[in-house]
């Protein structure tokens, strides 16, 4: 079960990365006329919190192939769960709060996974 909560986590995760990366083009856009470094900076961005999501999906995966079941897993899914939770703190308090219904779902989702983590561990 340890394995399958894993999994999910690092699948949603993963998934929520690609969700970031599609629209960028399309985020950028939409702050209109904008200096080309604000817009490298804002593409630079958007893109490093997918790379961010799916270097967290790799590694659960791995650590979860590899070494399931031993204190070091349970350890990187305490990090990871720790770190998805700052980062849904994060949005909450900015993107959240705005209408994009996108920024409303991303700290459920990432609590959620965090949530998988932490019962997985404690399997």
């Amino acid at each position: 079960m340890e394995y399958v909560l894993a999994y999910i986590a690092a699948g949603l995760v993963g998934l929520w990365g690609v969700s970031h990366a599609v629209p960028t083009r399309s985020v950028v856009a939409g702050f209109g006329e904008i200096s080309t470094d604000n817009r490298r900076v804002l593409v630079q961005e958007w893109l490093a919190e997918a790379v961010t999501m799916w270097s967290f999906a790799v590694l659960i995966i791995v650590v979860t192939a590899v070494g399931g079941g031993t204190a070091t897993v349970d350890w990187v899914y305490r990090v990871v769960a720790g770190a998805l939770l700052v980062l849904a703190v994060l949005t909450a308090l900015t993107g959240a709060r705005t209408g994009v219904i996108w920024f409303k779902i991303c700290p459920v989702l990432l609590g959620s996974s965090a949530a998988l983590l932490l019962a997985a561990g404690l399997l």
